[in-house]
């Protein structure tokens, strides 16, 4: 297989000792290419870091919501100088988080409208986060869709009515380690034969979201890229279509939507 791992978090300090290592045993895995996300100013800077350093990285440049707070002149500065760069393929992680509520509402909602403004002046898909917030979000991402090129759904976790909303706006899905949880992930395991084929996507979302049925079971929580296989083949089951179709329609849609190049 070639895969294409559309989240991961590389630029996390729990990769600081062995970050190398975690890239070649992802492409002895078979997974070619990883966008590395950016959520905040650090990561942003480490991701860019990464990317023009490797061939086989891309980055994205944008704030979690979590950090919705810390939206700023320098921030949103620092996005829009990182927009311009042949190495980041999107804007975000951004979006809204009402789970856990670590910025305001407010907050977030502001720093969402303005990665999204960014995102359409330079022409580039938006990386997008969503959680327990599917009613604003929708509302926000509606008055914006129709002037950016692209969208992706990260980490899809929800229901048949947030799948259908996101679907009608033209959205992208991307699927982790959560469908691989029998206890969490059932209700979206069930809903992935829904997504249509040139819409589905996959990330480890890294260093979180281990799979659950990861054989052998590895000494660390800690989850990788070399692990995306995994959600292949159990995004493939879900879907009663052989692994090796699914991976080469994801990797398809992911270097078409990101404008990787060709092999990573």
């Amino acid at each position: 297989m070639n895969l294409v791992d559309i989240g991961a978090n590389l630029a996390h300090d729990s990769f600081d000792a062995d970050r190398d290592a975690v890239i070649e045993r992802a492409h002895q895995a078979g997974v070619q290419a990883m966008v590395v996300t950016g959520s905040d100013a650090d990561s942003n800077a480490a991701a860019v870091e990464l990317a023009e350093h490797n061939p086989a990285l891309s980055a994205t440049a944008g704030l979690h919501p979590h950090q919705a707070e810390s939206w700023s002149v320098r921030l949103s500065a620092q996005i829009t100088d990182f927009a311009a760069r042949r190495c980041i393929v999107a804007v975000g992680e951004t979006g809204l988080d009402y789970f856990r509520d670590l910025s305001p509402r407010r907050a977030q909602a502001k720093a969402f409208e303005a990665q999204l403004a960014i995102a359409s002046t330079y022409q580039l898909p938006v990386f997008l986060h969503q959680r327990e917030a599917h009613a604003d979000f929708t509302a926000i991402l509606k008055n914006a869709i129709h002037e950016l090129p692209a969208a992706v759904v990260h980490c899809f976790t929800g229901d048949r009515e947030a799948l259908e909303t996101y679907l009608a706006l033209g959205c992208h899905i991307g699927v982790t380690g959560w469908i691989c949880d029998e206890r969490r992930g059932r209700p979206v395991f069930d809903l992935l034969a829904d997504i249509p084929s040139d819409r589905l996507m996959l990330e480890t979302d890294c260093p979180y979201l281990l799979p659950r049925n990861l054989k052998p079971k590895p000494d660390s929580r800690r989850n990788e890229p070399a692990y995306l296989p995994v959600v292949a083949q159990t995004a493939a089951n879900a879907r009663h279509q052989s692994v090796e179709e699914l991976a080469e329609q994801a990797t398809a849609n992911a270097t078409a939507f990101f404008a990787l190049a060709e092999g990573g």
